[in-house]
């Protein structure tokens, strides 16, 4: 799905992994994304898509923001086509559309972010797929805000590759 057809309202951000689902939500406005939980699956389809038809319903959510994991380079990794896969699966249950966003870096970023709490070791571990999934769904509206300042006038201050230092 393409980034741009994601319906107005409120997003709800994912960072997926095979046993932690990191969480994060985001106003109607998309201005804010905020770590919102952490779904520990145990592999079961059925209790799997409740949960996430319980979480679409009570959070009124009208799409996702997933995030794939690519390769330094770009590439996709092997994980990439297991999140493709779960990817399909959530559109299928919740009818709702789905939006990729480059993970890379996501750790890195969500682990500085948790630095400074004053939290345990375990209760930051505990945390760190929401933040991860806040860091992928705060990248994807940031990315869509700069796309809109670029339509709307006209100016890409993006730079070209060879321009990159």
């Amino acid at each position: 799905m393409n980034s741009e057809t994601l319906p107005l309202g409120r997003l709800a951000g994912v960072d997926y992994g095979r046993r932690r689902i990191g969480i994060s939500v985001c106003d109607a406005e998309r201005i804010i994304a905020s770590p919102l939980m952490i779904y520990k699956t145990i592999g079961d389809p059925q209790a799997d898509a409740a949960f996430f038809l319980k979480l679409v319903k009570q959070e009124e959510i009208v799409g996702f923001v997933v995030g794939l994991p690519l390769h330094s380079d770009g590439r996709n990794s092997e994980m990439s086509s297991e999140v493709e896969k779960f990817a399909a699966w959530l559109t299928q249950t919740t009818e709702l559309p789905i939006a990729f966003q480059d993970e890379r870096h996501t750790s890195q970023e969500a682990s500085g972010l948790l630095r400074p709490a004053q939290l345990t070791r375990g209760r930051k571990k505990e945390r760190h797929d929401a933040v991860a999934a806040q860091v992928i769904l705060s990248t994807w509206l940031e990315r869509q805000t700069a796309l809109q300042r670029t339509l709307l006038t006209g100016d890409d201050n993006t730079l070209d590759d060879d321009q990159k230092l």
